[in-house]
């Protein structure tokens, strides 16, 4: 017997996949969102997007910002946010990605750090269709039989899956035994908040399908799992960490948020655009062939500088930022007379640890990585953090290193 056809999706419901899927680094499963996103068109019910941060710390920089935008975009399609802020799991504290237990945080800590948060996201999200939830609120209720009803829900051996649970067993370094229940409670979070949906980092998968067992557990439909891509920081190799000093803080200054994006490789550029921009993925791909076409790739790094500033400190100030920037770095206020150079690249442009030692402001690229690494560079006035940056081609920049030695370069 013939297979019977699928039913083609409705416009509407292809178009928010597109949206959805965006920058997204798995989705389980599919099937079950598309069914999610059609039951919701039909009957008006928005879903319910759930996305949790513990406030471990006061300060959100983009690298946060990438899950806050995805929920956003979610809203704009009609659907409810429902950020969570884990003010009884901070107490615990997320074990993901920890070779140590973590110090548990104290209720002013909590308190203090969790009113940064909400004034800071709504920067991003959308008042009217956000719920401010707090797992205090449930979890201080399950008391002590509901939490060993809910340690009986999983063994010891299926936790000791977890990756950094099992590296942290094989090499014996001890893990208490609150943080098995880190993960439990806050798949009992989505139970409590019956979402539809929860977004998180690729690090936390353990911990997202944790809320789908117990929802099924408990009777509900499961929720969907969509996790996003770790941001990479302004050195372009690791995650975005204020612990490694490569972030951009969205509180930082207006000029400081500036000139840390056109700072940002032009590769790394398009990953930013894609993770952290709302303008349409077919807006970026222009800007992609405008470039291969000749545009210089510093004018478009502007307009993501700008939309960042814009999206933060208002468009006012994203005007202010790019006027400074070009007084400063575009319009000679830099020393009036310096050396020039004029180099030659092979390809689409040179390595910024070949540039420094052709204009003489390092012996060798071995010394250009290390004046990187000591934060010793500046192109345009801005800190370089990344050893890898490529001058592109048709490109004139000012280079300085330390307080004395300058170069205006251009890469021919």
């Amino acid at each position: 017997m013939a297979e019977q056809e699928q039913t083609p999706l409705h416009p509407d419901t292809l178009a928010a996949l597109e949206i959805i899927k965006r920058g997204v680094e798995e989705l389980i499963p599919e099937e079950e969102l598309i069914r999610k996103l059609e039951k919701s068109r039909t009957t008006g019910v928005p879903l319910k997007i759930k996305a949790g941060f513990d406030p471990t710390a006061p300060d959100l920089h983009l690298g946060h910002t990438v899950l806050i935008n995805k929920m956003r975009q979610l809203q704009d399609l009609g659907h409810t946010a429902q950020f969570l802020i884990g003010d009884f799991t901070g107490r615990i504290g997320d074990p993901t990605g920890k070779n140590a237990t973590r110090p548990p945080l104290t209720e002013d800590d909590v308190k203090r750090n969790a009113e940064t948060y909400e004034r800071q996201v709504f920067k991003i999200l959308d008042r009217e269709r956000t719920q401010v939830l707090f797992n205090s609120k449930w979890l201080t209720e399950l008391g002590a039989a509901g939490m060993l009803k809910l340690a009986a829900s999983i063994t010891v051996a299926r936790m000791l899956e977890r990756d950094d649970f099992a590296k942290r067993f094989a090499g014996n370094q001890p893990i208490a035994v609150h943080e098995f229940m880190y993960p439990l409670l806050q798949g009992y979070d989505s139970v409590a908040m019956g979402c539809d949906m929860e977004l998180g980092g690729t690090d936390q998968k353990f911990n997202l399908l944790m809320g789908r067992m117990l929802q099924q557990q408990h009777g509900q439909a499961p929720q969907v799992v969509l996790m996003m891509p770790l941001l990479e920081g302004l050195d372009g190799v690791n995650k975005m960490s204020k612990s490694l000093g490569n972030y951009i803080g969205i509180d930082e200054p207006a000029t400081e948020i500036f000139g840390k994006v056109m700072s940002v490789s032009d590769t790394l550029m398009w990953r930013y655009y894609e993770l952290l921009s709302f303008r349409p993925m077919s807006e970026i791909g222009q800007f992609q062939r405008d470039i291969e076409g000749g545009r210089n790739p510093r004018d478009v790094k502007v307009l993501l500088a700008q939309e960042l500033v814009a999206r933060f400190h208002g468009q006012a100030a994203a005007e202010a930022a790019l006027a400074d920037f070009e007084a400063r770095f575009q319009k000679g206020a830099m020393p009036d007379e310096m050396p020039e150079f004029t180099l030659s690249a092979d390809g689409d442009g040179m390595p910024v640890t070949a540039v420094l030692k052709e204009a003489q402001l390092a012996p060798s690229t071995s010394q250009a990585m290390r004046d990187i690494q000591a934060g010793a560079v500046r192109l345009n006035g801005e800190k370089v953090a990344d050893k890898g940056l490529l001058i592109a081609k048709g490109d004139t920049v000012v280079l300085q290193v330390g307080k004395r030695k300058f170069a205006r370069v251009t890469v021919a």
